[in-house]
């Protein structure tokens, strides 16, 4: 542990403004084994007892929930409401918070103190999974007393050296008909994780399968310029990014837009996005029948296909799909070069 907390001194005095997660690469080891270092602030273990954790968020009043993958980051400010649980998962559906959580491969758990506070949730690889910020407005003393309740000064140490990267599951054939006879059958937008894993499919290959009427090819840039038209007309839009473990949803307008070297951005006080657009390789408008209609989504995905960000308009279940929504997503189709060449 001294020799990685050298290691990590040497490389911030050479890098200072080098995140955690880029720390962690340089140095081959994982986010998780820097955090319960210190390297971040003092760092409590937390007992791996996560329905119950996440039940007791709520007391903390206001607070910043962060996801992120390799290339975007979802950040909401606001609190936990309507926490629940079950077999293999944690609901949160609050208007400010919404979540999906898959804890089976969580692992590891620490609070920080220090500049700002946090809860730090990362899984059995070393990797984060989800963090909980301190803001302003958070309860200060239900915060110290949630860390006592759930300290575990000997919860086992989590990897020191990183895993190698799992290689995408080879594309095997796929039934095309098959496929967009299922996908025209659907009646809920939550039932297509069932139908890819029932024809053995990746996104990415139902997409190039599907048909253009059901999921159309458009530029890489098409994620953003969505977010620009939504910030021009105030509509609402709801946006998803995940990984394995999690994913975040945003419903509402966006507003404050800025563009800095290699990432988009919005910058709005309850809800910030960061996007590295070179990390997109593929987008996707695509159509998905629902018993309210059809429900039209713009997905990013990555180069290994795996799904960097998806954009809806602002629903519920039993509501018709927005026509403004729809409309915007035409929009895009035809001003992004490959949507206008389909």
């Amino acid at each position: 542990m001294n020799e990685l907390l050298e290691r990590h001194s040497t490389l911030r005095r050479e890098q200072p403004r080098l995140r955690v997660r880029d720390a962690a690469a340089a140095l081959g080891t994982t986010e998780a084994a820097l955090v319960a270092a210190g390297t971040e602030g003092r760092a409590t273990p937390l007992r791996a007892d996560w329905g119950t954790l996440f039940a007791e968020f709520p007391q903390l009043g206001r607070i910043m929930a962060l996801t992120r993958n390799d290339h975007a980051v979802h950040e909401r400010h606001g609190a936990f409401q309507d926490v629940s649980s079950g077999p293999g998962h944690i609901l949160v559906v609050g208007p400010d918070i919404d979540l999906r959580l898959f804890p089976g491969a969580w692992a590891h758990a620490y609070a920080l103190e220090g500049e700002r506070r946090s809860i730090q949730i990362f899984d059995r690889d070393g990797n984060a999974v989800h963090k909980v910020y301190a803001t302003e407005a958070t309860d200060r003393d239900a915060w110290a007393a949630l860390v006592a309740r759930h300290a575990a000064p000997d919860a086992p140490l989590p990897p020191q050296e990183a895993a190698a990267p799992t290689p995408p599951a080879a594309e095997t054939l796929v039934d095309a008909k098959a496929l967009r006879d299922d996908w025209l059958a659907l009646q809920d937008t939550h039932d297509f994780v069932t139908l890819l894993r029932r024809h053995k499919a990746s996104r990415r290959q139902a997409f190039r399968l599907a048909g253009e009427d059901l999921a159309l090819r458009l530029d890489s840039i098409a994620g953003s310029a969505a977010l620009r038209l939504a910030a021009g007309s105030g509509q609402p839009v709801m946006v998803f990014v995940g990984n394995r473990h999690a994913i975040q949803i945003h419903t509402g307008p966006v507003s404050r837009l800025m563009d800095i070297p290699g990432w988009f951005n919005v910058l709005d006080p309850d809800f910030n996005l960061h996007l590295r657009e070179a990390g997109v390789a593929e987008a996707w408008r695509v159509v998905k029948p629902t018993t309210d209609g059809p429900v039209t989504s713009i997905e990013l995905l990555d180069a290994h296909g795996a799904p960097v960000a998806l954009l809806f308009g602002a629903r519920k279940p039993g509501v018709p799909e927005r026509e403004d929504w729809r409309a915007l997503v035409e929009q895009v189709v035809g001003t992004t070069p490959l949507g206008a060449a389909a």
